[in-house]
Parts: C-alpha cells; sequence; structure tokens
C-alpha cells in the first residue's frame, strides 16, 4: 500500500563480523589456550573464554560495523582475564596524597612491631581463648584488658570491629527503651552516611535532643532528666567544627551532673588520641586519659584513627558497666579477630614510652613530621625523577599542606614541602591514571592543574617505588598487571 512507511532493514555487516568471531568450542581446543589450562584450574579457563568471546561480541556491536577482533587478540584477552584472575582485588598503595588517615586507602597503617606480631598469631594456632596459666578456656578480653588500663587508666574495657559497632552495643546495653540526652550540636554523621540518630534508633534507645546547635548549657541537660533517663551521651565533634558564638558543656561538668541524678555519663571519642598532639601545632584534642580522668562512666573511640592500629571500636570505662556491655549478645556479634588483637596490643605497647611511639607508629611519625624533613624527601625525591628526561613535564618542589584525615583534627593543617609536576602537554588526570596503573599503584592529588606527591605519607621503604613508578608513568608507560581492553583490528 502507498501509505505504508517502509520496512527498515538490518545493516548485515555487524551480523557477517560477528560470525567471524571463534566459537568457545573451537577457543577450548586451541593449543594456547590448552596449555593455559595446564596452568589455571580449567573451569576458570572456561570461564575466561566465555567472558572473552562476550566481551568481543560487546564491542562489535557498540563499535564499527567493520571491525574485526583477531583470534591473536582475543587469546591475548583470555590470558589477561586468567592473570587478573589470579591477582588479588586488595592490593598495596603508595599513599602519595598527604592525607594520612585517608578512609579510602585504610586509614592508619601499622607500625612494623604490630605487623610481625599479626603474621605470628596469624600463621599458627594462638591462646586467643585459653589461658595458658591454668590450662582451660579464657577469654579474648583478657590479652589486652591490662595495657588499656595501664595506658589509658580505664578500670576495664571491651574491643569490638569498629567505633560505630561501639556506640551501638554500648547504646543498646545501657540505653535500650529509655532516653539517652545528647546535644543538637553533637549529633554528627559519623561517615559514609552513618549518624548518631540512626545509630542510637538502632540501639533501641530513645534519643532526647536538648539546647541548639552552636549552644547548649549544663541546665538544658539537667532540665531534661527524667524518670525514663538512661545516658547522658557527649559526641567529641571531631570531623567538623562550630565557631563563633558557641558554647558546650565539658565532660567534667556532666560527669558532676550526673552523679548528681545517678545518671551514668558515656562520651563517643571519635578518633581517639591517646597522645596530645598540641606540641605539634595542632589544636587540642581531648585523650582518652583525659576524658578517663575526669570520670565520664563510658568512653569509645577508634583504634585505626589517631590510635595507628587496626579498624577496631574501644569501649572503655567503669567496670560495671563495661561488664554490661560485654555480656550483650551484640558484643559477641561484633567482636574482633586473633589477627585485630595482635595489632592492637603490639601498638598499645609502644605508647608505654612516648618517643617511641613518636618514632615508631606510622600515624603518630606522619602528624608529628616537621616541615624541614618533608622538604628534604621532596628534594630527594624530585632531584631523582629530574635525572631521568622527561621534556613533556616540569617536575619541582612548593610549599603546601599535608591534613590528617579520617574525621581528625578538620581544620589543621600541616606545613610540608612536596614534589609538583607540571605536564606540559597534556591534562595533570592523564597522568594521574598513569601512576593509578603502575604495579605498584600511587595515589597523588592534583591542585591547580598540578600533580602533587607529598612525601609525608609516603614511607622510606615505598621511595624507590615511588620514584620507579614515577618515572615509568613520566615515560607513558603503565605497570604489567594493567592491561587495557583490545582494540579492534582493521579488517
Amino acid at each position: 500500500m502507498s501509505g505504508d512507511m517502509p520496512k527498515k532493514t538490518e545493516n548485515p555487516a555487524p551480523r557477517s563480523v560477528l560470525s567471524r568471531l571463534p566459537a568457545v568450542e573451537k577457543l577450548l581446543s586451541h593449543p594456547h589456550v590448552r596449555e593455559l589450562a595446564g596452568r589455571f584450574p580449567p573451569m576458570v579457563v572456561k570461564q575466561a573464554v566465555r567472558d572473552a568471546v562476550s566481551d568481543a561480541r560487546g564491542q562489535l556491536k557498540s563499535g564499527p560495523s567493520s571491525g574485526v577482533i583477531s583470534e591473536p587478540t582475543l587469546l591475548a584477552l583470555i590470558e589477561d582475564w586468567l592473570l587478573k584472575s589470579i591477582t588479588p582485588r586488595l592490593t598495596p598503595v603508595i599513599n602519595a596524597t598527604g592525607i594520612i588517615l585517608h578512609t579510602n586507602l585504610g586509614r592508619a597503617p601499622l607500625a612494623d612491631g604490630a605487623m610481625d606480631h599479626v603474621v605470628a598469631i596469624a600463621s599458627g594456632y594462638s591462646n586467643l581463648e585459653f589461658n595458658l596459666d591454668e590450662g582451660r578456656r579464657g577469654s579474648r578480653r583478657d590479652h589486652l584488658s591490662g595495657v588499656i588500663t595501664e595506658i589509658t587508666g580505664a578500670p576495664a574495657s571491651l574491643i569490638v570491629n569498629n567505633n560505630a559497632a561501639a556506640v551501638l552495643v554500648a547504646l543498646n546495653s545501657l540505653a535500650e527503651g529509655r532516653e539517652v540526652i545528647v546535644s543538637r550540636g553533637e549529633l554528627v554523621e559519623i561517615g559514609g552516611a552513618f549518624r548518631i540518630p540512626d545509630v542510637m534508633e538502632k540501639s533501641g534507645a530513645c534519643l532526647r535532643e536538648v539546647g541548639t546547635t552552636n549552644r547548649t548549657r549544663l541546665s538544658d541537660y539537667e532540665g531534661a532528666i527524667g524518670s525514663q533517663t538512661a545516658l547522658l551521651l557527649k559526641v567529641h565533634t571531631s570531623n567538623y567544627r562550630i565557631v563563633g558564638f558557641t558554647e558546650e558543656v565539658s565532660a567534667s561538668e556532666l560527669v558532676a551532673l550526673g552523679k548528681r541524678y545517678d545518671v551514668p555519663v558515656m562520651e563517643d571519642l571519635g578518633s581517639g588520641s591517646i597522645i596530645d598532639l598540641a606540641p605539634w601545632g595542632l589544636p587540642h584534642e581531648p585523650t582518652v586519659p583525659e576524658v578517663v580522668s575526669s570520670g565520664v562512666d563510658v568512653i569509645t573511640f577508634s583504634g585505626d584513627k589517631l590510635l595507628g592500629a587496626s579498624q577496631a571500636g574501644f569501649v572503655v570505662g567503669a567496670a560495671d558497666y563495661i561488664d554490661r556491655i560485654a555480656v550483650n549478645p551484640l558484643s559477641r556479634a561484633v567482636r574482633v579477630d586473633k589477627m585485630t588483637l595482635a595489632a592492637i596490643e603490639s601498638t598499645l605497647m609502644l605508647y608505654r614510652d612516648h618517643e617511641e611511639a613518636l618514632s615508631k607508629i606510622p600515624v603518630i611519625r606522619m602528624i608529628t613530621m616537621s616541615y624541614d624533613e618533608t622538604k628534604g624527601r621532596a628534594t630527594r625525591i624530585a632531584r631523582r625523577l629530574n635525572r631521568e628526561p622527561h621534556p613533556n613535564y616540569h617536575v619541582g618542589t612548593a610549599d603546601d599542606c599535608s591534613g590528617v584525615g579520617g574525621g581528625a583534627f578538620p581544620t589543621a593543617e600541616l606545613p610540608s614541602r612536596v614534589v609538583t609536576i607540571i605536564p606540559l602537554a597534556e591534562s595533570p588526570d592523564k597522568l594521574e591514571e598513569r601512576l593509578r596503573r603502575q604495579d605498584v599503584p600511587i595515589v597523588a592529588r592534583i591542585t591547580h592543574e598540578r600533580l602533587i606527591l607529598d612525601p609525608r605519607t609516603v614511607t622510606d621503604r615505598q621511595i624507590p617505588n615511588l620514584i620507579r613508578g614515577t618515572v615509568a608513568a613520566l615515560r607513558g608507560d603503565t605497570g604489567s598487571q594493567h592491561t587495557n581492553r583490545p582494540e579492534h583490528d582493521n579488517g
């Protein structure tokens, strides 16, 4: 009929091209694939072949109809897939961002002694829950209770898998179905969208807000205390600051009020510093020993922030309250394993001598590193990089600032000397991507069209790999373990 729309005809080219792809069974019988099957599990090889063919088909459908993916290219893709399948996804990186407690990069690196202890405990059996003196079952709490009391002054302690869990289990144990009084200015978001009100709701406790965002007085707490009050909660705002017309109630004032009304006081310290870092130019943060000495009944804080250990949540304080928390079934659900306990124990032992903590705990060493030391390191790195010809880049040094990160000291800046790389023929993003693709990935930052390598967060043993990887990236190379997707062959 003349009124009918003309029928659309499919372009036969894509179908023709797709028909040239080798079948899965044919590839599996290829001598090279058979050789791979002798090096890798057969099921993994078969999956690699299927994925390679599927990936190639998808590329041809979305690409030009004249494109052809050759058999050698497919074989290379299969081998790349297999190599990636046996390479762990979790890999060490060099943190050259200058952010010490970089949440995306695993926060606190462990001290050498802590790592040695973790390996020793993890590689065999241990007395995790066995009392060697008495020859019977013991408690995993017993191993660290003494050193925690020694370092913090707290009579009792419990360790769970992170600080959010510490807050959750403490609130559930001490205030389920009852009210917890907290200042509006302290209803913080811990991170990753975990907010104090949400944690409190999940704990079964009832939030009772007092005061305003910027000003809360002791009288606000006192006026809210009633028969349903279970706890007075103070949350240290370690990841932000309110300045100007402000007022807050100190921990010691809350403790005095709690004693008057027989209501326990709990404080979430967040970062959990053991050493006062103010002598190194940082704002004063309440340390765990200071808060313990103020009489706060229950204190929670993180293990992998300013403490410099592995991820964990500490609950320390009065024995009767800690014991109530420890017998809560939730405590078992969020308990830590032997490797975490080993890392924490070794780290805490370093705090017995503050000079040893300053020199051996990586986080503390990085925070207290002087400007002059960063200058010397940056100068040496830049000098080494400039030994290689790189006409399309300008490598030098400049003054900049590092950051503590991890929600600690949000307004503090650590003066540093950094390595700067200015690309003359490409965007710094391209160079930054090549750094991430090195065999030992390097994570840098970009500021004002300059790529920055901050030596404050690079350990001494990492500097050779930093130099080697940066030289390769300046040459345009990427690491051997990071391969690109196959290109179309022109057929």
